[in-house]
């Protein structure tokens, strides 16, 4: 026998729109407008950039000076919000809202799924930034004088805060938004479904279509400058242990290679392939992490790390909205906060619908705490180490390294390897690292615009092998259009370009989010003000109407009932109790509807009472089947078996959690209708509050 059913996915397809776009019997169709029209915008830029590599930087050039002048102010204040805005949610009374019917639990350990976090929403970026963010600001603040100690202490903090919890509050923003309407509301698992509460049915037209769209360019443009930033390192990293040549032809090469592991790891799925890579790389970071830091000495990288978190903490408030308004420096805030800024929102859809898919089961408040803190706690690590041992080697009276970790920052991380012993070995745990980091973000990036631009029958259900393979591939193409057209500098301002119409949408996901936490705030308060007789069972107090002695509820508590009992059940009570209350809706005027049909393969139905209401959410009361094993301490069990069937209460917000198999047809029909109060009461209250 099956479990459960996820989100009603056994019985019924999670979304009637989406399943009438889908082939009979197939699981996945091509959204066309989506595809086609992401798919030409990104081929005409690669190639734009390719032919005519200088027309490109130019004009892109030109973009950038224009939003930096007129948007800066902007992207400050947006990210600040986001902040605010996913905080709130995290300690408000919506913070104990699953991500999935109530039954679900998570699908992966904690190590597994704070692994995929931190490979999903850091790239190879982090090494290249790990060295070269601190010296820069060290060398050239912001604000303040050049080469003290306190451009020293800003140096990394200024690092830290561009990598720090205002970047992962966008992914949590996302992620929350999309699981959310995913895997509680049975929508797509697309950035289209978080405008539900505001456009509705719309969704699956044209609206929809266009916001895919614009998430799955901001996703290739984001992703597109990690892949570009990792390409140059690596190919550094690659001259210093094989004297390769630092070209244009060496790059080409691992693109390619990158894109064909990545392409190997995303068709073999998340659980295959992206798990087990994202693991591997976690490890191998801390342990390049734990070898510079024993020779580095660790009481001074310990004393470096608990200053940075101090002064990150005490500084962080003025930082997030320091614009710089009297003298700003504006080559900085191009290179640094606003291209940050403007590349974590690139990244956000395809990181939030990455982190949404691996997150089914988690509360709101875990999944936010998990985004801001788990990644945040290494990154915090790891640029300490790093950024305070370049620093280190400055102020020790090396003033070439520091200008070669400025002016090249490719270089400046292999360079400070270079002053601890086994170069070849760290060097090469370096490129590996890398090579994995780039592979995580290109794998997942290629599963994630693959599923955007595919209809699919559930959320856990991916797009073609094919079109993940596509993705992958033009990825690299503009990667290397980009590389062409003026190198990281070009691909940090196309992301600035590419970062600020999604960032409007991000604001009309938070409105819509928003207003779908404060239903389910209205539904909560309609369950306390009827609570069902089926819950007042369950604490010791009989349904109403329902008589009966102590001995009959004894015998309920201690049976573990066989697959005949369960048939017998849907046979003489929860069929025979549904049709009354089904006949008696319809004699009423209510229309209702009674379904009945295999669960599972060992011939046990599910039964379901399905009332309509017209332009609201329908009221569904569905018993399933579901097969448990036989507690350890039951008293005796039935035919030796160890397991045992329950018949659980679904709802159309998922599953209760409680056992209805030995209620009587009077007691079942009590609890149904004690279920469709509470539903009417969540409307009335919901209506009341527009």
């Amino acid at each position: 026998m099956s479990s459960p059913p996820k989100d009603h996915e056994a019985a019924a397809p999670p979304n009637a729109e989406v399943s009438a776009l889908l082939p009979d019997g197939k699981d996945r169709a091509l959204k066309t407008r989506v595809f086609i029209g992401s798919a030409v915008i990104i081929l005409l830029i690669a190639g734009w950039a390719i032919i005519s590599p200088s027309g490109a930087g130019a004009a892109i050039g030109t973009v950038v000076g224009w939003i930096s002048q007129g948007f800066g102010w902007y992207y400050f204040l947006a990210a600040t919000l986001f902040l605010v805005f996913v905080v709130y949610v995290a300690l408000s009374r919506y913070g104990k809202i699953k991500l999935g019917p109530q039954h679900s639990t998570p699908d992966y350990g904690m190590f597994a799924w704070a692994s995929m976090f931190f490979a999903a929403g850091i790239g190879v970026d982090l090494i290249f930034f790990s060295v070269a963010g601190p010296v820069t600001h060290y060398l050239t603040p912001p604000e303040g004088t050049p080469e003290t100690i306190e451009a020293a202490r800003q140096g990394v903090v200024w690092t830290l805060f561009h990598y720090g919890i205002t970047g992962w509050a966008m992914y949590a923003l996302m992620g929350m938004a999309l699981a959310y309407f995913s895997f509680r509301h049975r929508l797509p698992l697309a950035v289209r479904s978080a405008l539900y509460p505001l456009i509705g049915k719309r969704i699956h037209g044209a609206a929809g279509d266009a916001v895919d769209g614009a998430a799955m360019l901001g996703t290739i443009f984001g992703v597109a400058v990690s892949l570009g930033i990792g390409v140059v390192q690596l190919n550094y990293g690659l001259r210093l242990i094989f004297d390769l040549p630092e070209n244009v032809a060496v790059q080409i090469a691992l693109i390619a290679i990158a894109v064909g592991i990545a392409t190997f790891s995303a068709v073999s799925g998340v659980d295959k392939g992206i798990r087990l890579i994202s693991m591997l790389n976690v490890v191998l970071a801390i342990a390049l992490m734990v070898y510079v830091s024993i020779f580095e000495s660790p009481v001074r990288v310990l004393n470096s790390l608990v200053m940075n978190i101090g002064d990150y903490v005490s500084r962080f408030p003025s930082m997030t909205m320091n614009t710089f308004a009297f003298d700003p420096p504006v080559d900085w805030l191009n290179d640094w906060t606003l291209f940050f800024w403007a590349w974590w929102i690139a990244w956000a859809p395809f990181v939030g619908v990455f982190l949404a898919r691996i997150s089914r089961g988690r509360t709101i408040r875990q999944f936010i705490a998990a985004t801001l803190i788990i990644p945040l706690l290494f990154t915090l690590a790891f640029l300490s180490v790093f950024g305070n041992a370049a620093l280190r080697v400055i102020r020790d009276g090396n003033e070439e390294f520091g200008e070669l970790a400025a002016s090249a920052p490719e270089q400046g991380f292999f360079a400070l390897l270079a002053e601890y012993p086994g170069l070849t070995f760290s060097a090469g745990l370096t490129v590996v690292v890398g090579l994995f980091l780039y592979v995580t973000s290109a794998d997942s990036a290629a599963l994630v615009m693959s599923n955007l631009s595919s209809h699919l029958r559930t959320p856990l259900t991916d797009g073609a092998p094919w079109l993940r393979i596509f993705w992958a591939t033009a990825t690299g193409l503009l990667t290397l259009g980009m590389l062409l057209a003026g190198g990281v500098d070009a691909l940090t301002s196309a992301t600035i370009v590419m970062g600020l119409p999604f960032s409007f949408v991000m604001f009309v996901i938070m409105w819509g989010l928003y207003r779908a936490l404060k239903r389910e705030g209205i539904r909560e308060d309609a369950m306390i003000s009827s609570l069902p007789a089926s819950l007042s069972e369950r604490v010791g107090i009989e349904p109403r109407g329902v008589h009966r002695s102590w001995r009959q509820r004894l015998a309920r508590v201690v049976s573990y009932p066989d697959p005949d009992d369960a048939r017998r059940f849907v046979a003489d009570v929860a069929r025979p109790a549904l049709d009354d209350v089904c006949e008696e809706l319809c004699d009423r005027g209510v229309p209702a509807t009674v379904t009945e049909a295999p669960a599972d393969d060992a011939g046990i139905d599910y039964v379901e009472l399905s009332v309509p209401v017209d332009g609201e959410d329908d009221f569904v009361y569905r018993l399933w089947p579901r097969v448990a094993p036989t507690p350890t301490y039951a008293l005796h069990r039935v035919s030796g078996a160890d397991t045992y069937v329950r018949f659980e209460v679904f709802l159309t917000e998922g599953g209760q959690g409680y056992d209805v198999l030995g209620y009587g047809k009077e007691q079942l029909i009590g609890d149904v209708l004690d279920q469709y109060e509470r539903h009417l009461e969540y409307l009335r209250l919901r209506t009341n509050d527009r």
